[in-house]
């Protein structure tokens, strides 16, 4: 059955194409499984609550007629601003508007925030862009730039807030720098989410087309529930598809927890048991709670849009298991700079079990994968990353975050990251364990290799499930290197990272290449340790037990310096002046291009094919580097899905020619 949607509609209507209804909403109450919902463009001021599930064979299906052109907003338009003194105009919105959730009185904050509490997850629009927040009237009445902000033009366009506790009102100012806000398109968030369900368990929605934005979302670590503009909700199976999402005062998409009131922000509030000891509990209280492969997870977010969200992109913990992730554009997240803490990502995702992510481009971002405890089964392939750093120009944010390409973190593995191009000054930081790396270009730097980790001990699971199977803490290693090409893009040179304290600073890598495993064992002298010609004693194998794991390097080649670990078998290092070897990404009309002579300077230079059985097995799980179904790999596929045949070059293309193809 087709239900239809017309917010221009001249009265609300039964749902028939003759009198739709006028909100999205109505149709979700009316809709049933196999039903599809049809939305005619305008804009739609409301949070839409999916009631129904749909089913594996009959989802329900919300779609915009016109690519884009339904709008659903967590925004409502502010026209009564009055001149207030200078460039600054001030607003009252009765608090009644908001309902039981005020986004100016609801503080970004929780557990893993670092950055000072003090922005809310309300926000000011002026023309579909961000303003600024800040924590006096006088500064927003200065109006100067915001030195943390990757876009300082935009950061002298300020608005501060305050109670009015008698008129039960918010009082907005804003600085519009000389603009007739009343004259603008100015909004305000007012909504917590645009497409979520209030209760979990609403599975096979598909959502296809909308425009999706501007919502007051809050702050989603890993022990807490997460919201985002759009998301399942602790469900399976919801197909989020040709979207644009964006303006997210936190997550743009959550495929996050659900809320446990035993286990929410409890480090923040309580501070009795560690924020780490929190998500172990998590882990173990989501399985109590339902978190199986047959009802959790399993959903597919794809050829989206998403940018300009301040924590993240997409985010999740747990809710996003068995799920793809592909062709999407992931984009400026965090740029503001007002928010800081360990959930900031293009995509970030904590056990992303048996998740593929693919083909998607992510850039200018503060960073953009971080795959965070558990990424068991997770693949990362044919991914573009580049511009995910911080701008030379922008301060450091107390409390903001490390950038890179890639953050793999706590985890056992098995992790897979293959036919990546990662062109930022930091392409990988290896907090972790049991990742394979498989014909990538690596332009930048490996950062926190045998560090980061601490004693936290972490879950790994039965493969290609949730079942926990065990607890253990980071031995580092257990990681292989095959058929990869590292360049020294970047300067080499270490770079000095001040602490947030102000009581001294860390020194970070910025020297290409895998010779930061010099100190981790072959295979061969790992086993050695253990001798099997007698019975065990297990005090003299404790060292060995909580010893570095192998590590494994074949077939990679190391341009303009990048530096190669000593066991290295098979590789080419080739030195020179850096200017020899040409890696620039082009843009031209929106589309990417690699320009380069990398292919010029291997000659000759070829390597075997891998495999499955080339890999092995990571450690702790005991499970191979694997489809998701269990079925072996045969790396035969290059970053454009060209096979290769004959002689196997190492990198991402399978054929010189076609490297400066559209990536």
């Amino acid at each position: 059955m087709k239900l239809y949607v017309n917010v221009n509609a001249p009265q609300n209507g039964d749902g028939t194409q003759a009198h739709p209804f006028r909100s999205i909403q109505a149709a979700a109450r009316a809709a049933n499984p196999g039903d599809e919902i049809l939305v005619a463009p305008g804009v739609y001021r409301e949070a839409v609550d999916p009631i129904r599930a749909g089913t594996e064979d009959a989802r329900i299906t919300y779609r915009s007629v016109e690519p884009l052109g339904a709008v659903i907003t967590g925004a409502e338009p502010v026209k009564n601003w009055e001149p207030y003194q200078g460039n600054v105009w001030v607003c009252r919105v009765n608090n009644a508007i908001f309902g039981g959730y005020n986004p100016y009185t609801t503080f970004v904050y929780g557990d893993w925030y670092f950055a000072r509490a003090d922005k809310h997850t309300g926000c000011v629009y002026l023309n579909d862009k961000a303003m600024y927040e800040t924590a006096t009237l006088a500064d927003c009445l200065k109006g100067q730039i915001y030195e943390c902000s990757w876009v300082p033009e935009d950061s002298i366009y300020k608005w501060y807030t305050e109670q009015n506790p008698e008129g039960n009102e918010t009082v907005i100012y804003a600085n519009f720098q000389g603009k007739n806000p009343n004259a603008e398109n100015v909004e305000i968030n007012v909504r917590r989410e645009c497409f979520f369900p209030s209760r979990t368990g609403v599975s096979y929605i598909t959502v296809s087309g909308f425009t999706i934005t501007k919502a007051a979302t809050t702050w989603a670590p890993p022990a807490a529930f997460q919201d985002g503009m759009i998301g399942p909700h602790w469900s399976k199976g919801w197909i989020i598809e040709d979207c644009d999402i964006s303006n997210s005062k936190c997550a743009g998409i959550s495929l996050g927890k659900y809320l446990d009131p035993e286990n929410e922000h409890f480090f923040t509030y309580q501070h009795v048991k560690s924020p780490t000891q929190m998500e172990r509990d998590a882990v173990c209280r989501g399985q109590y709670h339902g978190w199986m492969k047959e009802t959790i997870g399993s959903h597919i977010i794809r050829r989206n849009n998403i940018h300009h969200c301040e924590q993240g992109g997409i985010i999740g913990r747990m809710g996003g298991v068995f799920s793809i992730i592909e062709d999407n554009h992931i984009h400026h997240i965090n740029n503001m700079m007002e928010l800081g803490g360990a959930e900031i990502a293009g995509i970030k995702m904590h056990a992303p079990i048996d998740v593929i992510m693919r083909r998607n481009h992510i850039h200018h971002s503060t960073m953009g994968i971080w795959c965070d405890w558990e990424a068991q089964g997770t693949r990362l392939t044919r991914n573009l990353l580049h511009d995910n750093q911080r701008p030379a120009f922008a301060k450091t944010l107390a409390g903001g975050m490390m950038s890179q390409d890639i953050f793999v973190e706590v985890s056992h593995g098995p992790t897979l990251i293959d036919h990546n191009i990662m062109l930022s000054e930091v392409s990988l930081r290896l907090a972790t364990q049991g990742v394979a790396l498989v014909h990538n270009l690596i332009c930048g730097a490996f950062t926190c290799v045998d560090g980061g980790t601490g004693w936290r001990y972490t879950p790994y699971h039965i493969p290609h499930r949730t079942e926990v199977m065990g607890f253990m803490t980071i031995l580092h290693g257990d990681d292989r290197f095959y058929n990869n090409i590292f360049l020294q893009k970047w300067p080499a040179e270490d770079v000095i990272i001040p602490h947030d304290s102000d009581d001294g600073f860390d020194s970070e890598n910025r020297q290409s290449g895998t010779w930061m495993f010099d100190a981790f064992p072959t295979y061969e002298e790992w086993i050695a340790q253990f001798d099997f010609t007698r019975p065990p004693d297990m005090g003299k194998l404790e060292p060995v037990h909580f010893g570095h794991l192998p590590v494994w390097s074949q077939g990679n080649v190391y341009l303009s310096g990048a530096k190669a670990c000593k066991n290295e078998v098979g590789g080419l290092v080739r030195g020179g002046d850096p200017g020899d070897v040409r890696v620039e990404l082009v843009e031209k009309e929106g589309r990417y291009y690699l320009d380069t002579n990398l292919y010029d300077l291997l000659e000759d230079f070829t390597v075997s094919m891998v495999h499955t059985d080339t890999l092995g097995m990571a450690f702790e799980p005991a499970q191979k580097f694997e489809n998701t179904d269990g079925t072996p790999i045969r790396f035969c596929r290059d970053y454009f899905g060209l096979e290769r045949s004959g002689a196997v070059l190492p990198g991402p293309f399978a054929d010189p020619a076609v490297a400066k193809r559209q990536l």
